[in-house]
């Protein structure tokens, strides 16, 4: 059996990969097909998309867990989360982070802390991007 899945077009342009991402959410008794939640367009950056897995309702108001789908050459632009920490978990695809002037390669296995109220920019390379976004407190 071959262990090495081909990356499969998720329908933007970027390569994803079939073990990326998440597939199930279990909160309480509630199971939760990730495959059934919507993509939302973000409300500032063409291009760019959000998954809401875990909300702060499902965590008491604690945190909030997102899959970021950033198109191939997209950016999120520069901004700051006040008074919330970010964390990036790369799933698949590459890119660049820019954080406070500094720079930071993005590839599947990397993670990246967002202090809160710093200024960050995300770009995404020619494969697009695909990132678990951990927020606390909660985005949503």
């Amino acid at each position: 059996m071959n262990s090495q899945k081909k990356p499969a077009a998720c329908g933007c342009g970027c390569e994803v990969s079939p073990s990326s991402g998440h597939h199930i959410v279990a909160h309480d008794q509630d199971l939760r097909s990730v495959s059934t939640l919507p993509w939302n367009p973000h409300p500032k950056f063409p291009g760019v998309s959000l998954r809401h897995l875990v909300t702060g309702t499902d965590t008491g108001g604690r945190l909030s867990l997102h899959h970021v789908r950033i198109d191939p050459g997209c950016s999120i632009g520069d901004h700051t989360h006040t008074g919330m920490v970010e964390i990036h978990d790369v799933l698949s695809g590459e890119g660049i982070c820019i954080l406070e002037g500094a720079e930071i390669r993005y590839l599947p296995g990397m993670m990246g802390i967002m202090p809160a109220d710093r200024i960050h920019n995300i770009t995404a390379g020619n494969r697009g991007l695909l990132l678990l976004a951990t927020f606390s407190p909660p985005l949503v």
